[in-house]
């Protein structure tokens, strides 16, 4: 957990992980409602979970590569101001939204006057890929690719396939209220509300997906 810890905040973390259980639950799911269990499936949905995972960590590279030049762009943008009113606008727009609803306005623009004075002495880094960056992509594929492992494991003790099949579901099902209830604890959610929601979302968004085709 501590590797996951230092390259993923939580979010980051439950987000992958709620997304691998919908993505190999919409396969056994629909399994289930066509009524009919083939051998190929959990293998399948295996392999459309490792191949998310290699999507989902290149988006990760891309999202954090964006971010940093991002931040890269509204320092020059600071340092380049004609004036220092300019330059505490830019910091302001950029700052503010997620500020104003937790600081009082005076505390704000000291806030704001300080990140100047650094900005203003310093030096943008260059953006490049960094091994964080891949450490953070392997732990994404890895948190995708683990939620499809549970789908398996009743099909490697249970002989009746359909069996098997309902105890996967319900394994699956079971987990996305886990991680509801993970995610509480990094919230003031209460983990009964939080797990019961993930749960029913989860099954909604598998339900939504079928329907159409996916």
């Amino acid at each position: 957990m501590s590797f996951f810890e230092r390259h993923l905040d939580p979010a980051e973390s439950l987000g992958e992980i709620l997304f691998g259980l919908i993505m190999v639950l919409t396969f056994t799911l629909g399994a289930s409602v066509a009524g009919g269990w083939e051998r190929g499936l959990i293998l399948g949905a295996i392999g459309c979970n490792v191949a998310w995972g290699i999507i989902d960590g290149a988006l990760f590279v891309m999202s954090r590569v964006f971010e940093r030049s991002r931040k890269g762009r509204l320092i020059r943008a600071i340092r380049q101001s004609p004036d220092a009113a300019a330059a505490l606008a830019a910091i302001r727009q950029e700052m503010e939204p997620g500020l104003e609803a937790v600081t009082e306005p005076g505390d704000r623009e000291q806030l704001y006057r300080s990140v100047h004075a650094l900005i203003a002495h310093g030096t943008p880094a260059r953006v490049q890929l960094r091994p964080d960056d891949w450490m953070g992509a392997f732990a994404v594929f890895v948190l995708v690719v683990a939620a499809a492992l549970p789908a398996a494991a009743p099909f490697l003790v249970v002989r009746d396939p359909h069996l098997a099949l309902r105890i996967s579901n319900w394994l699956l099902v079971a987990l996305l209220f886990v991680v509801g209830r993970r995610w509480a604890r990094h919230t003031d959610a209460n983990p009964w509300v939080a797990g019961t929601a993930s749960m029913g979302l989860g099954v909604l968004l598998v339900a939504v997906a079928i329907a159409l085709g996916g």
